[in-house]
């Protein structure tokens, strides 16, 4: 399935050992009286800026098989997107410039890629073998933003790089 990013931040450095916090450490802090830092980060969520959020919104069910999540303003000015459990925010001409890249992960990457042929997806890059142990492909959505997505890699690099 795809992944969501759960991070904890922890004490460490000078004075961690005998669980003494800084000011900064202890303003992080948010089980009181617990006496170290643990706040834990449950997900990371983009927000794309995009173009019309309409057609960002179409695409991404149709084309990637996403559902909608939510919309808000009249007209839609925000929305959310999700697929399994990955979220993915939308806004309309604000929150960001330029498109950004995503890296998700999936069991079967090949897969995927077929699904995402026969729907019409701007697929930048097949499923290619990388050294780093990923097989990836990149597809890119109406507004520029690529996704690198990934499994598992199997067999040997394929020897090429990823496209700009």
């Amino acid at each position: 399935g795809l992944v969501c990013l759960r991070v904890t931040i922890v004490t460490w450095g000078p004075g961690s050992e005998n669980n003494e916090l800084s000011e900064a450490e202890q303003g992080m802090n948010n089980t009181k009286g617990a006496g170290k830092v643990s706040n834990t980060f449950e997900c990371i969520t983009p927000i794309l800026n995009v173009s019309n959020i309409e057609n960002s919104l179409d695409y991404y069910v149709r084309v990637l098989g996403f559902s909608i999540a939510w919309q808000w303003g009249e007209p839609i000015g925000f929305a959310c997107v999700k697929r399994d459990g990955v979220e993915i925010f939308m806004c309309e001409d604000a929150q960001g410039d330029g498109a950004c890249w995503m890296s998700v992960f999936v069991e079967d990457v090949d897969s995927l890629y077929e699904d995402y042929r026969a729907s019409g997806a701007n697929i930048v890059q097949p499923p290619t073998n990388f050294p780093w142990g990923v097989r990836e492909m990149n597809i890119e959505d109406p507004d520029g933003h690529r996704f690198r997505i990934g499994s598992e890699s199997k067999g040997e690099p394929d020897n090429l790089s990823l496209p700009e």
